[in-house]
């Protein structure tokens, strides 16, 4: 199964039925004229390594160094982890999670229903806490000291994107000093396009949270992707450490394949799986994915605030399916967070 950026090749074939892409590729445009598909296509190469170089803190250059044989036999076993969906650093299902799911999608749930789940898992209890208190989702003068309080202050719509984010939160956590940047900047860089792929999903549906859930699935693909390779070259004597080239790779081709294994586990709904397919793999001329604007939205606006080479703003709004004035209220609002969300941590 082709990466998160891998939509554009068959966007961008001339030929009525859909090839196989030739190259993995993370981020896929909404909109594409034909006759400009040369210029789209490098401009989301250059996207995707400027993405990737900034998280695994490399260069392009030594990410597209060739793998020697032991390492393409590496990321053969990997593959093959994932199609079976037999990948040891799997996280496995949050235990309230199945409640949660079926809480959230009853328009019957009260508040006192939801807080009552909540407050069954201690963990998760603070966790949702931290989360409904930083930047992304809190924007008023006083904490937030409850449960229930979260659910009031933030509303149903608003809570589902906090549970979504405690969920996953610790699972992103990492493990030692080597995982931290990675991590670290992974967590940042998902919050931001769950963010934004939500916004762009209420201009096209009255609660866009699923898109929030949705756009965080391939930074949890990520980190479980790394430590999987790590458990391979540990096993295959190679240094505990892949090469960002290795990881590279791992990622760009697997992290698609990984997101959905990763929804299969939880056992999220088949919409979960329909939105994750939509963007990987959208069929030209049909209804576009606002989990793809947001992807490339989130992506383009962390690098810029990183003070990485990203996208300019016409190029951007030559690949996603919303209006410029749209694109100008998703992107303050996510800028907003993520300056936030600095402050917080200098």
């Amino acid at each position: 199964m082709p990466g998160f950026l891998s939509w554009i090749t068959t966007l961008f074939s001339s030929s009525s039925s859909a090839a196989a892409p030739t190259s993995p590729r993370l981020l896929n445009p909404s909109k594409v004229d034909q006759s400009d598909d040369t210029a789209h296509q490098s401009q989301m190469q250059q996207l995707e390594e400027y993405l990737f170089s900034w998280l695994l803190d490399s260069t392009p250059a030594a990410l597209q160094r060739d793998l020697d044989a032991q390492d393409r036999a590496i990321l053969e076993l990997l593959g093959q982890r994932v199609k079976h969906q037999s990948l040891e650093e799997l996280p496995r299902q949050p235990m309230t999670l199945p409640m949660l799911t079926r809480a959230m999608s009853d328009e019957k749930t009260d508040r006192k229903a939801l807080a009552k789940i909540i407050l069954s898992d201690p963990a998760l209890t603070d966790q949702l806490l931290h989360v409904a208190n930083s930047p992304l989702f809190h924007t008023g003068d006083k904490p937030i000291d409850s449960v229930d309080q979260a659910v009031f202050r933030l509303g149903m719509n608003g809570i589902r994107n906090v549970i979504s984010a405690a969920v996953m939160r610790p699972m992103m956590a990492a493990r030692n000093s080597r995982e931290a940047l990675f991590a670290q900047r992974s967590w940042r860089w998902g919050l931001t396009c769950a963010r934004a792929s939500e916004l762009a999903g209420r201009l096209k549906e009255k609660d866009g949270s699923i898109y929030f859930m949705a756009g965080l699935l391939p930074s949890l693909a990520y980190i479980t992707l790394r430590r999987e390779l790590i458990r391979i070259c540990r096993a295959s004597n190679r240094p505990s450490e892949p090469s960002p080239n290795l990881i590279y790779r791992a990622l760009s081709q697997y992290q698609w394949a990984t997101a959905q294994v990763l929804a299969n586990e939880w056992k999220l709904s088949p919409t979960y799986h329909a939105k994750l397919m939509e963007a990987e793999r959208p069929a030209p001329k049909k209804t576009h994915s606002p989990l793809n604007d947001g992807i490339i939205i989130g992506t383009r606006e962390i690098l810029r605030h990183a003070h990485q080479r990203n996208m300019a703003e016409k190029e951007v709004l030559n690949l996603i399916h919303i209006s410029p004035e749209q694109f100008t209220r998703i992107r303050r609002v996510i800028l907003d967070s993520i300056e936030a969300g600095s402050r917080a941590r200098a």
